[in-house]
């Protein structure tokens, strides 16, 4: 990473970011900064631009205007591929993708080369070595040679965790890992996740999610979206409160928190600003 006059350790910083599909801005002058250490949170309602910013974030989607620079590189003056090596992703696309019958440790493995599947790549014992190591650190010790297909959810969302570990990420994007996934599995992973995000080895985290309740403990900033643009950013405490997820929702919410953990709920009495 390049040093920065704005502050140390940047990791991601969009400036002035579009995205235009059919006539329509998903995404409209989205300026956000991220740095090593920090964990953000991006909520925001259904349609509000969340998938789209990591996937801009994570190379795979260019801006129709603006500027992305991703660990220290400009999108456009650098190969992409390269900098995916360096950026762990979890998301429902890349779940997709995964052929079922390939086995835990194989997945997590694919993350090695950036690939999708073992059989392209030469794997040393090492290789498998660190590979099992990241799926017992998720919980997974005993399951690395069961296929993806014989997992239940959660079991799932925490091998595509443990494959972004492979490589040692200077960032890591999670794209509602918790979604679909029932009580138990949900707190489950929230706290691998919180484990996860308390080592300092782990540069930077952003995690995408509808629900507050599934930001994990330890969490330090917060992204809130609506209609494709940031309605607040900034520490988590003054970013996850009533009166900004009220006007990014259109609805009066009331925000508690205990030991880290957010909730909210319905309160007519809050003004929305809409």
């Amino acid at each position: 990473m390049t040093a920065d006059p704005d502050g140390p350790g940047i990791v991601l910083r969009l400036s002035g970011v579009g995205i235009r599909r059919d006539g329509r801005w998903i995404l409209d002058g989205i300026d956000w900064t991220v740095r090593s250490g920090e964990r953000w949170a991006i909520v925001g309602p259904n349609g509000s631009g969340k998938t789209t910013l990591l996937q801009v974030a994570s190379t795979y989607l260019w801006p129709t205007r603006g500027s992305v620079e991703v660990l220290g590189k400009r999108l456009g003056r650098v190969d992409a591929r390269e900098l995916r090596r360096r950026i762990g992703l979890v998301s429902a696309a890349l779940a997709n993708e995964i052929d079922a019958s390939l086995t835990a440790t194989d997945i997590v493995l694919s993350a090695r080369h950036a690939a999708l599947a073992p059989w392209w790549a030469a794997y040393s014992a090492a290789d498998e070595a660190r590979a099992d190591a990241a799926l017992a650190r998720l919980g997974l010790g005993g399951l690395e040679r069961r296929t993806f297909a014989t997992l239940s959810s959660g079991e799932r969302q925490r091998v595509l965790i443990a494959r972004t570990l492979m490589t040692d990420p200077e960032l890591v994007l999670l794209d509602e890992p918790a979604a679909g996934l029932d009580l138990g599995a949900r707190e489950a992973l929230v706290a691998r996740i919180a484990e996860l995000t308390a080592d300092p080895a782990i540069g930077a985290v952003a995690l995408v999610t509808h629900h507050i309740e599934e930001v994990p403990p330890g969490f330090s900033h917060a992204l809130v979206m609506a209609g494709g643009r940031v309605v607040a950013a900034g520490p988590i405490a003054s970013t996850l409160s009533g009166p900004v997820l009220s006007a990014a929702y259109g609805i009066g919410l009331q925000v508690d928190s205990v030991d880290g953990r957010y909730w909210a709920r319905a309160d007519a009495s809050i003004p929305t600003g809409g």
